[in-house]
């Protein structure tokens, strides 16, 4: 029996667990959708919800608390300056996990994760830009 078992272990240690999250939370704000298993979706939905929380609050308290969750300086800014004020009106329900098939290799049961009200332009914008500025470059 699982009673008052509140997280899904993931079959990892809790320093991986940790850094997995704090990887996935930025690579979600950064690109606004990923694809990833389902329990990884499911378990990450509420570290999204709690620093979008933080980012609607703005003060410098909550931008040092979502920056000792992520481990890049630009995620937390985007997550200040853009999806903060996105949300400023929204009551919860940033994210939704969508259910994406099965994985061919293993057959694990994938999920796509995106922000409700996602810029779909910000998915691959990093890729573009710097595909960019290498043309210019030459």
């Amino acid at each position: 029996m699982r009673h008052a078992r509140g997280y899904r272990r993931l079959n990892r240690t809790a320093e991986h667990r940790k850094a997995l999250f704090s990887n996935m939370a930025g690579s979600l704000i950064e690109h606004e959708q990923i694809k990833t298993t389902l329990p990884k979706a499911k378990e990450l939905r509420p570290i999204i919800e709690k620093l979008i929380t933080l980012a609607k609050r703005g003060d410098l308290h909550a931008r040092r608390q979502a920056g000792a969750q992520l481990k890049e300086d630009k995620d937390v800014v985007k997550l200040f300056d853009v999806l903060g004020p996105r949300y400023k009106d929204r009551a919860g329900g940033y994210v939704r996990v969508l259910k994406a098939g099965f994985r061919y290799g293993d057959m694990a049961p994938m999920a796509i994760i995106e922000f409700v009200d996602r810029d779909p332009s910000a998915k691959g914008a990093a890729d573009r830009a710097r595909l960019e500025a290498e043309d210019a470059a030459e």
